[in-house]
């Protein structure tokens, strides 16, 4: 497919310096840039349908994790919010199992999305993953499913909505909670945030809405899908230099397999 048959490029002019200095304006202020029907029906009516026919070789996995993503700190007490556990359960469709001609693959190569994406994110290049499983993810998330609070390690997210749940799994975050690169984690607000006494932003978001995200200082997480339908979101991601895989051992852990 071509992009203009991907992307709406009347209301979302990628290829404009004006319009991706206004969306860049918005995402540094805000830590978030939502762009609502950003790929077209159609386009995401194939995505939906491709998600569906591979559903059989999705990798399910549910895990236990603190929100730092890090191994247990044995300086803390095991309910402490450096070490308190959460729950993240999904399936998951990799790279390689992403059909070629898919408009997925098509819009994350596409040299005019990935410059709009370098203009948004303040990147001078964007690369794909080397490894095979990584770059084009497909999550799925039915009845009871969730992504538990976390903070990201990498510095942006690029994700797209296929398929919203009816009820329940909103995105939810709370902005600028800690400063990773000074070392500060506020474990008192993260306390106060896992056991729901803070006041969270949610993003309610339709079928083709593309979302630009800086997770690693804000926490974030997908509650629970309350409704029959499956969520379906593809995951776009880049990195800022070529040649890197996704280590081994997350592969093993993310995908259940090595690429």
């Amino acid at each position: 497919m071509d992009l203009n048959e991907i992307v709406d490029l009347t209301a979302y002019p990628i290829d404009s310096a004006a319009f991706r200095a206004q969306c860049r304006k918005t995402f540094n202020e805000q830590g978030i840039l939502i762009m609502p029907q950003f790929v077209t029906q159609t386009a995401i009516a194939t995505m939906y349908a491709e998600g569906c026919e591979n559903q059989e070789s999705v990798f399910a996995s549910t895990k236990e994790h603190n929100v730092y993503l890090s191994a247990p700190d044995p300086k803390f007490a095991h309910d402490h919010p450096r070490n308190r556990l959460v729950t993240s359960s999904k399936g998951c469709l990799t790279d390689d199992q992403i059909p070629a001609a898919s408009a997925l693959r098509a819009l994350y190569d596409e040299e005019i999305f990935r410059g709009f994406l370098c203009d948004v994110l303040g990147e001078e290049a964007l690369y794909e993953y080397a490894d095979p499983l990584s770059s084009i993810n497909l999550h799925f998330a039915a009845k009871g499913q969730e992504l538990g609070w976390h903070f990201d390690n990498s510095s942006f997210a690029i994700t797209l909505m296929v398929q919203p749940p009816e009820k329940g799994g909103l995105f939810e975050y709370v902005s600028a909670v800690r400063d990773a690169d000074a070392g500060d984690m506020n474990y008192d607000t993260v306390g106060e945030i896992l056991d729901g006494r803070t006041a969270v932003e949610q993003v309610s978001a339709d079928a083709g809405t593309l979302v630009f995200f800086r997770g690693r200082n804000s926490i974030h997480r997908v509650a629970p899908n309350e409704g029959d339908q499956v969520r379906m979101l593809a995951v776009l991601a880049y990195n800022t230099e070529p040649g890197i895989s996704l280590s081994e051992e997350a592969q093993m852990t993310f995908y259940g397999r090595k690429g």
